[in-house]
């Protein structure tokens, strides 16, 4: 999977069309994410020692097919491409202007 914790994308398709945010999880087996206040459902937990209880409001899993990176340079949705560098380290890069997205 090509979107890493920690990357900013934006919705194309669903009831949170055009929302952006930041990917709090990552989950590679089922190609799903979750994106903060993207898919918020409600849940009802019960009073424990640390929390009253009520009901919650959390970010609930999205696939990985209906959001697209946004690029940090460009600042425009894209694709992402990978290339291989000097030290034979393989990196993301964005499809619209070639830049490196993994920046470390």
């Amino acid at each position: 999977m090509k979107i890493k914790k920690g990357d900013q994308v934006i919705v194309l398709s669903g009831k949170d069309k055009g929302k952006q945010g930041k990917v709090l999880a990552v989950n590679v087996s089922a190609e799903k994410l979750i994106v903060e206040n993207v898919m918020m459902v409600k849940r009802h937990t019960k009073p424990t020692q640390k929390f009253r209880g009520g009901i919650v409001e959390k970010p609930s899993m999205i696939s990985s097919a209906k959001v697209m990176i946004i690029c940090p340079i460009c600042t425009k949705p894209t694709r992402i491409g990978a290339k291989q560098e000097a030290n034979k380290k393989k990196v993301r890069v964005c499809k619209k202007c070639g830049e490196v997205l993994d920046k470390e």
